[in-house]
């Protein structure tokens, strides 16, 4: 409890999938909570149900990529709640397409929701953690922050760049020795709508790359990711794998290297999603 009772945690994307859990996990242990999401209907589903179970909370609609706007709302926060402890920077897309059918504008959507949400979240709020005295940054990258994947570029490129930001944040933190802390997250296949609500490229059947992800890949419940993201959290891990899948493909990858790249490419060609 003595890491989550009575702090104040932020969770962006909280309208469903693994911030609504985050979020229900962390009212249970006590935290009080500002919750922000583009999908208010979701986000006040997941007010009332942190609400039913006695939390503290308060919501607001928040685009992570307007920057003026996540700095009034750290602002907002700390006016509300006199503090700020906590940052889980979890609001996400997706895409799914080739590099030569993706457009310039679909790889910047990815690219600033992805990675600059994420950027704007943590400059946003690290002073007020700093000023806590025991803050703490969750970002929350990807499996595919830790290995490639055709049709995923784009947003491989955001959850690369998301790792690498948050892996020399943390070292800057120690070297500063801040009182903030700094966990990177990599869920592996996630039960939430991610898929579902994903874009693709003209050559790909959408509804087609949503019923291969919630069929094959995605294992893992939101609860059991959230469970093991704060159980990292607490622990003060710089590195949280979520899922069975993200833990064996992570070790395949450091294993063989770039050689991964063959493997993957040829198991991809034989299942996954074909073109159009």
């Amino acid at each position: 409890m003595s890491a989550f009772a009575g702090k104040v945690a932020v969770v962006t994307g909280a309208g469903s999938g693994i911030g609504r859990a985050l979020a229900l996990n962390l009212a249970q242990r006590g935290a009080k909570l500002a919750l922000s999401d583009v999908d208010v209907n979701g986000l006040a589903e997941t007010v009332r149900q942190v609400e039913a179970l006695g939390g503290e909370v308060e919501s607001q609609f928040l685009d992570v990529t307007q920057r003026e706007t996540v700095l009034d709302y750290a602002e907002t926060v700390k006016a509300r709640f006199g503090k700020i402890n906590q940052i889980y920077n979890n609001a996400g897309i997706a895409y799914h397409g080739d590099v030569e059918q993706s457009s310039f504008k679909d790889i910047e959507r990815i690219v600033d929701v992805d990675f600059w949400g994420v950027v704007n979240g943590t400059k946003a709020f690290l002073p007020h953690l700093q000023e806590s005295g025991d803050g703490h940054v969750v970002n929350v990258s990807s499996l595919f922050g830790l290995l490639a994947m055709p049709s995923q570029a784009a947003y491989n490129a955001a959850k690369f760049a998301v790792r690498g930001f948050s892996e020399a944040l943390r070292m800057e933190l120690l070297i500063s020795k801040a009182p903030v802390k700094m966990t990177v997250v990599h869920p592996g296949g996630i039960k939430t709508a991610i898929a579902r609500n994903a874009t693709v490229a003209e050559n790909y059947d959408q509804a087609s790359v949503a019923k291969f992800f919630d069929a094959k890949l995605a294992k893992t419940t939101p609860d059991q990711a959230a469970k093991t993201i704060l159980k990292g959290v607490e622990k003060g891990k710089g590195r949280v794998l979520v899922g069975s899948d993200a833990i064996a493909l992570d070790l395949f990858q450091r294993i063989t290297g770039s050689k991964y790249q063959r493997v993957v490419a040829t198991i991809a060609n034989r299942v996954m999603p074909r073109k159009k």
